[in-house]
């Protein structure tokens, strides 16, 4: 449940920053392409960040696992942290696509409205969160 749930939220902070970067390349506004303004460079940043960090942390817990190690903690901080920044992608770019994003004809909206889920299915973020707290078990004082 966990692996569909990481995959999703894949598709869904990917699939948003790669309709945020393709929207923003070609739509213009007062003679510029919306992809020169400094807020949407911004937004397209962060974006690709969380992207990043979230398929980072999901290799930790792909290599951990496959190693035959303990990877409770790594796969609850990957579905954690992944299915946040669906969530954030999702929303962001819906900002950056304006006009467009609660259109059903276009792929925004879907993510929007699905990037939700990826927070509660697979467990709860809720739940990841107490699954991490068992960073202190495996870190004690020494």
């Amino acid at each position: 449940m966990a692996g569909s749930t990481l995959r999703r939220a894949a598709w869904h902070r990917e699939g948003a920053l790669k309709l945020a970067t393709d929207y923003a390349q070609t739509r213009k506004t007062f003679g510029k392409l919306i992809c020169e303004h400094q807020a949407i460079q911004l937004k397209l940043g962060e974006m690709a960040t969380r992207a990043r960090a979230a398929r980072l942390l999901t290799l930790d817990a792909a290599a951990a696992f496959d190693r035959g190690e303990r990877c409770d903690l790594e796969a609850g901080m990957a579905k954690y942290f992944a299915s946040e920044a669906a969530l954030e992608n999702s929303i962001e770019s819906m900002r950056i696509h304006r006009r467009l994003r609660y259109s059903k004809e276009y792929d925004i909206e879907r993510l929007y409205r699905d990037a939700p889920l990826t927070v509660i299915g697979g467990g709860t973020n809720e739940i990841q969160r107490v699954i991490i707290e068992a960073w202190l078990k495996r870190n004690p004082l020494a």
